[in-house]
């Protein structure tokens, strides 16, 4: 390595991998509750980071009056079709309303009516002014004193020795400073992967996206390579969008009730049921069947009904203001045309990630996984990210009641901390390769989109498909491996790529391993069209001797789980 590049040694009782809502939430429970020192390590910046970084509208996982926890379990297993764990999401629902609180005493807005109720939007949602929501979380975690946040800091690698975590290993984005970490406890809330297949707009427009483009699955990658369990990445999640802007549609849907309709005016949402799998898959079949473009009916709202869809709209996604003003068509002149995203991996929304027990911690001992990328429960949204964090912070508690923080003297765990800082150094020193990190980023979502059922394909794929997908993923992954970089952006770059790639790996092997099609358009699976009753089973993954090994594993009916292997 060159003199000039720096390796920074911390340590601490634990280490929390991304700043989002659940990693941000964590913290703040460690602070509040014990006196272990936390370091939080963020790729970008605390204040603005994570799927809250834009802002919501609406708290869209809450217990509203007349119902109860298991209401919320028993909507998102039906959502799922039983693919849940129950146990984490009946943990995760009973903390949604304290947490909503909570957020609501460090002064997030939540509307309320005349009688100082919240204001409900729908049976399970709330009602919230948003736009400030993660700067609120992010003071209140700066504020503590036992809480170090390291920003600009890009998370590579987890040191582990005989299945338990001692730390991690990451790279700054402004200097030539590696970071070795040591900790007690590891949480890692880096939330899902985007960008892995090709998105609906291109060029300069690409990642004008559902999920944030910066989210690349950095948490699923190091977990993987780390040997860990995973869970449901075939569970992928499209999301139904306005088209071109890419905002949510369900502002629209439930704001003002509007129906699912075809060009000719026919509303097509009951012909295919109305779970989320379903509204995606009607829009993509009505398109196939020639009766698109696809709408939200909105022609004929109010004039208050527009004003509130325009506000909304400024709180989480712009664009779609600025075009119903741009084309003077106003949502009550004009319905409002949708499609589908290209498929993401993320475990707020559907279930894939790590497969964790009912205190989320991961197959790895001393590792915690929560909000986005742990698996096993869907529908968590804002308020689950914050309960899972809340839910692995009291274990890690527990966990280092009465032990000591780890001090890196350990020989195999140096040892892995000096090889991944010399890898960066390698990375920096070679010479120019002769493609970019951006063209093969291109070349690995034109696979993924064309043979492991992207956008262009209806979101179907079979096991020919697949299995070329793979192949060509293989060749990808080999030629990333030579990639260089003239600097720590472009070290970002390149990283983020292989972590990308490693997940690409990963899903393709889940979708290859279920052979049904459980949800349509999430895995439609031409091979195998329909559901199959009898493959009730969670698809799980581990990496072992370089190679993905699936896992199924029976449903958890279980109030409460632990690992047993």
């Amino acid at each position: 390595m060159s003199k000039d590049f720096e390796v920074r040694q911390i340590n601490t009782d634990v280490l929390i991998i991304g700043g989002g809502t659940a990693g941000c939430y964590a913290a703040l429970t460690l602070s509040r509750d014990t006196g272990l020192s936390v370091v939080i390590a963020e790729k970008a910046h605390i204040k603005r980071s994570g799927c809250l970084a834009a802002g919501v509208n609406a708290i869209n996982a809450y217990i509203t009056k007349g119902h109860a926890p298991q209401d919320y379990v028993d909507y998102a297993r039906k959502d799922a079709a039983g693919i849940v764990r129950e146990d984490l999401l009946l943990t995760a629902a009973e903390h949604f309303n304290e947490v909503t609180a909570d957020m609501e005493n460090l002064g997030l807005v939540i509307l309320k009516d005349e009688n100082g109720d919240y204001v409900t939007r729908g049976n399970r949602n709330i009602k919230i002014n948003g736009e400030n929501f993660k700067p609120i979380l992010a003071k209140a975690v700066q504020e503590q004193e036992n809480v170090s946040v390291i920003n600009r800091v890009n998370i590579t690698k987890l040191l582990t020795k005989d299945n338990k975590v001692y730390g991690a290993v990451g790279f700054s984005l402004e200097d030539e400073t590696a970071y070795e970490i040591h900790a007690g406890a590891v949480l890692v809330a880096t939330g899902g992967a985007a960008g892995l297949y090709k998105p609906n707009n291109p060029g300069f427009s690409r990642h004008k996206m559902w999920y944030p483009p910066f989210n690349t699955g950095a948490g699923y990658a190091m977990g993987i390579r780390a040997g860990a369990e995973m869970t449901s990445f075939e569970m992928r999640f499209i999301a139904l969008r306005c088209k071109d802007t890419i905002a949510p549609t369900g502002t629209i849907a439930q704001g003002v009730g509007a129906k699912q309709i075809n060009s000719k005016g026919f509303v097509y949402e009951d012909k295919y049921g109305l779970t989320t799998s379903e509204r995606v898959y009607g829009t993509v079949r009505e398109n196939q069947l020639g009766n698109g473009p696809c709408y939200l009916k909105t022609s004929g709202i109010d004039k208050d009904q527009e004003e509130n869809l325009l506000k909304a709209y400024l709180n989480m996604a712009p664009s779609q203001t600025l075009k119903w003003i741009e084309t003077g068509e106003l949502p009550g002149e004009q319905d409002v045309e949708i499609e589908g995203t290209e498929p993401y991996i993320v475990g707020g929304h559907t279930a894939s990630g790590y497969w964790v027990d009912t205190n989320r911690e991961t197959t790895i001992h001393g590792l915690y996984a929560a909000g986005d990328v742990a698996g096993g429960c869907p529908q968590k949204y804002v308020t689950g990210a914050l309960a899972e964090g809340e839910l692995a912070a009291k274990a890690i508690e527990k966990q280092l009641s009465g032990t000591s923080v780890a001090d890196g003297a350990d020989e195999e765990i140096a040892r892995q901390a000096q090889e991944e800082t010399a890898a960066y150094q390698d990375i920096l020193a070679g010479e120019q390769s002769p493609f970019t990190a951006e063209e093969l980023e291109e070349a690995m979502q034109k696979v993924m989109d064309e043979y492991a059922g992207g956008i262009s394909t209806h979101y179907q794929y079979n096991e020919k498909q697949l299995k070329l997908a793979d192949e060509k993923i293989d060749q990808l992954t080999a030629l990333a491996d030579e990639l260089t970089a003239q600097n720590m952006h472009e070290l970002l770059f390149v990283y983020e790529l292989k972590e990308r790639l490693i997940v690409c790996k990963s899903l393709i092997a889940h979708l290859r391993g279920r052979k049904e099609t459980r949800w349509h358009s999430f895995n439609e699976n031409l091979d195998h069209p329909n559901e199959d009753e009898n493959f009730f089973k969670y698809v799980n993954s581990r990496l072992e001797d370089g190679k993905i090994r699936i896992i199924l594993r029976d449903i958890v009916k279980e109030g409460s789980y632990e690992h047993t292997n």
